[in-house]
């Protein structure tokens, strides 16, 4: 029975050869001499040629990924069984005609990563066969045509191009069911509409066959920079033609948005409150294909680094992180205030620093990239190498500083006329103008008129049923289906006209027809000074919360001390601040009604976004509670702790979280996980609020959180210094070998929800690292991509290149060391007796003649 295992084994030794990161730049003689062979990787080599190939008649499947192919290999044109084909992250310009012509069994084809611009002709050829084609990260400014004849395509994939418009062929047949088209500046259809997948794709084109394309030209321009540098003064000037200087009393709140006309352009601005506090809610409203004006105080900067770092440094490394490829447009103000040298020094001191932020980050991703690729085996780190190369492929546009003097009409209006060239600019805004059906703006004008009308609140938020119902009252919209609707409405939700958040629980039946009121509720909470907002609290409303004067100092201590409050206290905040605005009449819907203890909107929406934790606490002991009779179901509790809800942004004290932890043990599990540039503003509070959702048992502090599973402690800890950021992950080193399993299942979890959450900074690079185990030694273990299983590594023992020291593999990675084996059995021993003394030889392979005594 062996023998023909073994056979088995030999024949598919021989079909399948893979030669992965060998650092081959020809093929071996072996393997052109091997008809039989049906499948070769030959990813991550040196590759430009494949000489002889043409002699593996029967290959099926080809990898040529990731070599250094500037040709494309005209001998593959001989493969005529070829199934499977990837020359993705390559270096070819141009394939020429002649060589899918004879592939006719072709089904899955990568060509992404390259530097292609057109597809042959006879690419056609193989529309009958063909299921899968990627040309994502390439140069095609036009969709390559022969694509359209290939009539069983299901997956298509085009990202990151520079493709305008999409042949409304391309979606009437039925056979395509995956298409990505993002980081292309498409006017026809718009980002926004491909956002909504193959479906809204064909309804688009639906609609804009029964009438002329609309060109929609529309810029958000997001207003970033420190507090009082001068947004919302430049921001009001803008809009109202004029200098129009605001009070520091008036200062924004949060968020707030405008319109404004410049010529045929229309801007939605966007003015940030510079309060770090304020920035928690950011990352929710900062969009890419926007125009960023970053404000910074002339006056308050200071030519070193400190205030570099804080005035411009910060939110430029910010943007680099989430959104990469924007537009930078740095504005000066102040400038009445400075002399006119001052000026000329800041702004070349400005600019001179960003450029050397920018090259430095580029110098530190090659620098990442050049490691992955010099390592001993390169194919472990595939999945980090394709991030890196992503970010590295990304630019952050910063144009030459505008000084400003805001109190002259002049220096608004040269302000204007750069904002317009730029925006004209189609390299810089190629997105600007949108094609779309005169439908779109006919729904977005209705929208309008139900917002103004005297049915809806002015804050604008509606129920998803009474406005679709408004909307098919219209005599111009009756026609349209309820699923056309909701497509338009989830268009205009993601260019900031409306909000509408489907994919939350308890907002999936609301619309806020005024963005603006999303903000107010964000800033209920998520406010600079909220402490003076608890202690003004009146009387009024606490009688009205059933609460008093003492609870509400209670409730000021509880926030000052744990950043906590009890759901009392909130309702009596919300309410308060509602009832300030004038928009009392909304409090029971955004709080939910007391009878039902329900949710509310606001809860859903900060959770949501991570921003705050609802946290329980129930009672040791429940009175009501039945005997329990052995033998008999245990019966759970139904009664419910009171909710308190904790807004990490607020915390400070870490007292508590050392004390719990007991202090680092050398012999603690220790790992990394290290974040370029930076770690992100507010990344560790949002960390903070997913990890203690999933672990319910925690203490946290500002820059500490310890999570507790199964009664063993894992702490994280956050350092945040230039050129050296990372959370601290640490366990106590388990007494069993069954126990590392455990160890290493909890903190490899918790790396997750850390590798999840940083996808939301597209230009952030996490990697994790084991430091060595060596009391003073600096190296460290660079942990390979993580396939899902948790194992990183088939070694039992790990050496350190630096100070030379083995460690057992489940002391630096995620392993579970080797169960001790039984010692085999001993052959019986040889003794022999001298004057020294007795010696054994058991298995020993020593031959020992028996002595015979004198």
């Amino acid at each position: 029975m062996a023998q023909p295992r073994a056979c088995q084994e030999q024949e598919d030794r021989l079909r399948e050869v893979n030669l992965s990161t060998q650092r081959l730049r020809v093929l071996p003689p072996l393997v052109l001499s091997n008809p039989m062979l049906k499948s070769l990787d030959l990813d991550r080599n040196k590759l430009r040629s494949i000489t002889g190939i043409s002699k593996l008649c029967n290959l099926k499947k080809l990898i040529l990924s990731k070599n250094e192919f500037v040709d494309f290999p005209n001998e593959i044109q001989s493969l005529v069984c070829l199934e499977r084909l990837e020359l993705n992250q390559n270096q070819i310009r141009i394939i020429p005609e002649g060589v899918f012509s004879h592939l006719p069994r072709l089904k899955h084809l990568r060509l992404n990563n390259n530097r292609l611009c057109a597809l042959p002709r006879d690419l056609a050829a193989c529309g009958g066969s063909l299921q899968y084609l990627n040309i994502s990260n390439n140069l095609f400014r036009t969709f390559p045509q022969p694509v359209l004849q290939l009539a069983r395509l299901q997956e298509l994939h085009v990202q990151n191009n520079a493709l305008r418009q999409l042949p409304r062929e391309l979606f009437q047949g039925q056979s395509l069911k995956m298409f990505k088209a993002s980081g292309n500046p498409l006017r026809e259809p718009p980002s926004e509409v491909c956002a909504g997948g193959i479906r809204q794709i064909r309804n688009y084109f639906s609609q804009l066959q029964h009438g002329l394309g609309q060109e929609d030209k529309r810029v958000k321009t997001m207003f970033l920079g420190a507090s009082l540098a001068g947004k919302s003064t430049i921001c009001r000037s803008l809009k109202q033609g004029r200098s129009k200087l605001v009070p520091k009393e008036e200062r924004t709140v949060g968020i707030e948005i405008s319109e404004f006309q410049i010529e045929d352009f229309t801007f939605l601005f966007w003015d940030f409150a510079g309060q770090l506090e304020y920035y928690m809610t950011h990352h929710v409203f900062i969009t890419p294909q926007a125009l960023v004006i970053l404000v910074i105080n002339l006056h308050m900067y200071q030519t070193n680094d400190k205030t570099f770092k804080e005035l411009v440094g910060f939110w430029i490394n910010n943007l680099s992180m989430r959104v990469p490829n924007s537009v930078v447009l740095p504005v000066g103000t102040h400038v009445d205030c400075c002399q006119e040298q001052e000026v000329a020094e800041k702004t070349h001191d400005i600019m001179a620093r960003i450029t050397a932020m920018l090259a430095e980050r580029k110098s530190n991703l090659a620098h990442f990239i050049n490691n992955l690729e010099g390592s001993e085996e390169p194919k472990f780190y595939v999945d980090q190498w394709e991030r890196l190369k992503e970010m590295e492929s990304c630019t952050l546009t910063i144009l030459n500083l505008v000084a400003v003097n805001c109190t002259d009409h002049c220096d608004i209006r040269k302000l204007e006329a750069t904002i317009l060239k730029h925006v004209k600019n189609e390299e810089l805004f190629p997105e600007v103008v949108r094609v779309l059906p005169p439908v779109y703006r006919q729904v977005e004008a209705a929208i309008v008129d139900v917002a103004g009308s005297e049915e809806v609140a002015d804050h604008g938020m509606t129920d998803l049923q009474y406005l679709l119902s408004k909307l098919s009252q219209r005599k111009n919209l009756a026609s349209l289906s309820r699923e056309l609707l909701q497509d338009i409405l989830r268009y205009l939700h993601r260019i900031g006209l409306v909000v509408w958040y489907e994919e939350i629980k308890h907002l999936e039946s609301t619309v806020f027809l005024q963005p603006t009121f999303l903000i107010t509720m964000f800033k209920l909470l998520v406010r600079h000074q909220l402490v003076q907002q608890l202690e003004s609290i009146s009387v009024e409303t606490l009688i009205g919360e059933h609460a008093t004067i003492r609870d509400r100092a209670n409730w000021v201590w509880t926030f000052k001390s744990k950043a906590m409050l009890c759901h009392q206290a909130v309702r009596a905040l919300v309410k308060h601040q509602l009832c300030s605005e004038g928009m009392w009449d909304v409090f029971e819907e955004i709080m939910g009604h007391r009878p039902h203890r329900g949710r509310g909107k606001l809860f859903s929406l900060l959770e949501h976004f991570e921003l705050c934790l609802e946290v329980k606490h129930t009672e040791a002991l429940n009175p009501q509670a039945r005997e329990f009779v052995p033998g008999k179901p245990w019966e759970t509790t139904q009664i419910q702790g009171k909710s308190c809800y904790l807004f990490p942004t607020y915390l400070n004290q870490t007292e508590e979280v050392s004390e719990v932890w007991g202090g680092d043990h050398p012999e603690d599990i220790h790992i990394r996980a290290y974040f370029s540039p930076e770690i992100p503003e507010g990344f560790f509070q949002r960390f903070l609020v997913k990890a203690c959702s999933f672990y319910s048992t925690h203490w946290v502090a500002k820059v500490t959180c310890l999570l507790v599973c199964n009664g063993k402690p894992l702490l994280i800890k956050e350092n945040n210094q230039r050129a050296y950021s990372y959370l601290e992950l640490r366990s106590r080193k388990p007494s069993e070998r069954t126990g590392f399993q455990f160890a290493w299942d909890f903190l490899v979890a918790v790396v997750l929800i850390t590798q999840k959450l940083a996808e939301e900074w597209p230009g952030l690079h996490v990697c994790v690292k084991s430091p060595c185990r060596t009391s003073g030694c600096p190296a460290e273990f660079l942990w390979p991509d993580m396939d899902g299983t948790g194992a990183t590594t088939k070694e039992d023992v790990k050496t350190c290149g630096t100070c030379g020291h083995r460690f057992g593999a489940e002391l630096l990675l995620p392993k579970v060391p080797r169960p001790l084996e039984e010692p085999p059995a001993q052959p019986s021993a040889h003794y022999y007796v001298t004057s020294y003394g007795t010696t054994t030889f058991g298995p020993s392979s020593i031959q020992v003649t028996r002595q015979l005594p004198p």
